[in-house]
């Protein structure tokens, strides 16, 4: 039975989602209309890839949390379906936290989330209870069961927090589920819990799976755990992340670790710790694993720090990224955008050893919805350049540009020019390699974004752009004689089939 609660969010989706289409990202998931951020419930069911999210549809600011969703074929072209959840129990009465979905063996579909409840103290302190929920459906409605909560305090570890207790991703192998949970240790760090299930309904603790020890951040966030070509990969949203040279930035970050589950002690022995993505705009990503094979990841497109910075004239506010195919390559996870979106190019417009050597502009190389790939090498065998710029979404006024130092083997992303009427963090560095002297790099360009994979996919990197549309020219830029090629594809998106009410 679908609450009152629920109703009223469906109610005002199917009044005002029709207004808003023509403000929306062409690819990238939105709410449609009010707030998001974390990804949940990024899975297969019966033949389609379901994504819910966190979801107040009332107001472009974070509010007592509902599930939106949506789901797709190909990663590219969306259906909105109907919001999933809303906090209407005693156990999730101030919000239906992040969680993930399973399909059951019956054919039903499994959502699990943290139901919060928040208590003001004598003191006027409030502090939250988290603990984690279950709703059964079809793939449109869902029941949350009577047993809730499934997995609260009682099956935490000594010394765990219950007030810090969120974010389950359930998987299922065999004919056992298993979950990971994030949570906060006596040390006042992270630490990730796993759990495990013979019916995904009662449940009990296994291990600590991985913990943080206040190295990276402290609270550990949004996890998700999997295989990957031969290795185990642990992904953590840590909050309060101090900066780690140029790989980790300060603030709510993003951490990938890659090792070995040793299936004895049910802990995930380290062997390489990196950032996922290097820009401003991503947080809690989540994974999947299609039919195919393929390990597919998507991430909150936003920050925390930036969440109040927002178009006035536009009616959401939050962006998912491209979903992107995942792999390990020399120790490290790499991460490229789905195949399924070069369905979608048009025509292709091609330069090959291009010399720059100060400022140009190409003809037939502009747009703000495009698939770009530009590859860097010096243009003079006696002296290597100094610097290489891409200028992009550019008028006389907006720009944000991609500048390749090779002395220092860094890339930064300046977006200070980039419409946001706010003071913020614009700028963003970090490390990246030459392979056989060359640099390549690959600009996916949605209206609102730019995603930029490094080196076929070595680093990605993920900013909000608020950039007029107008706004569409690139230009190239260098300080000594560079070659360039440069294959650009526009990138043509049904409006009709994408995101259907």
């Amino acid at each position: 039975m679908t609450s009152k609660m629920l109703q009223k969010a469906r109610d005002f989706e199917k009044k005002y989602l029709p207004y808003t289409r023509a403000e929306q990202p062409e690819f990238h998931v939105t709410g449609g209309i009010g707030w998001i951020n974390d990804p949940n419930g990024f899975a297969p069911y019966k033949g389609e890839y379901h994504l819910f999210f966190q979801y107040y549809p009332y107001d472009t600011k974070w509010g007592p949390m509902h599930w939106g969703h949506v789901k797709t074929r190909d990663f590219i072209r969306w259906e909105r379906l109907p919001a999933a959840l809303a906090p209407d129990t005693e156990y999730d009465r101030d919000g239906c936290f992040s969680g993930s979905a399973v399909e059951l063996p019956d054919g039903r579909h499994l959502l699990m989330y943290t139901g919060v409840r928040s208590v003001r103290r004598r003191n006027g302190m409030i502090e939250d209870y988290q603990t984690q929920c279950i709703a059964i459906g079809d793939g449109v409605d869902y029941e949350k069961i009577d047993g809730n909560p499934v997995i609260d305090s009682k099956l935490l570890p000594e010394g765990g927090s219950e007030h810090d207790f969120r974010d389950p991703k359930i998987w299922r192998e065999g004919d056992t589920f298993y979950a990971v949970i994030g949570n906060r240790c006596p040390d006042g760090s992270g630490t990730i819990l796993l759990y495990q299930s013979k019916d995904a309904l009662h449940w009990e603790y296994v291990s600590v799976l991985s913990a943080c020890h206040n190295q990276y951040g402290r609270m550990w966030e949004c996890p998700d755990f999997f295989a990957l070509d031969g290795k185990n990969v642990l992904l953590v949203s840590p909050q309060e992340m101090t900066a780690i040279g140029l790989e980790f930035h300060p603030g709510n970050a993003n951490v990938c670790l890659i090792g070995t589950f040793d299936k004895k002690t049910h802990h995930l022995n380290r062997e390489m710790v990196q950032a996922i993505d290097y820009g401003l705009d991503f947080y809690a990503p989540q994974t999947l694993l299609t039919e195919d094979g393929r390990r597919v990841m998507i991430g909150w497109m936003q920050n925390w720090e930036t969440s109040s910075c927002r178009k006035q004239e536009l009616r959401f506010m939050g962006q998912m990224t491209l979903p992107r195919e995942l792999s390990i390559c020399n120790g490290r996870l790499f991460q490229n955008p789905v195949r399924e979106l070069e369905n979608y190019r048009g025509v292709k417009i091609d330069y090959r050893n291009v010399l720059i050597n100060g400022e140009t502009s190409l003809r037939g190389i502009s747009g703000r919805c495009l698939d770009m790939t530009v590859t860097v090498r010096p243009g003079n065998e006696n002296s290597m350049f100094k610097w290489f710029r891409l200028y992009v979404a550019r008028d006389g006024e907006h720009f944000t540009f991609i500048r390749y130092r090779p002395e220092t083997g860094t890339i930064k992303v300046d977006r200070t020019h980039s419409g946001f009427p706010h003071d913020i963090v614009d700028i963003r560095e970090f490390p990246v390699s030459l392979t056989d002297g060359m640099l390549k790099m690959r600009v996916i360009m949605d209206r609102y974004s730019l995603e930029l994979f490094v080196n076929d996919g070595e680093q990605a990197a993920s900013f909000v752009l608020y950039t007029p549309m107008e706004a569409s020219a690139i230009s190239f830029s260098s300080d000594g004689s560079v070659l360039v090629d440069v294959e650009k594809y526009d990138l043509e998106i049904d409006n009709s089939a994408a995101f259907e009410e």
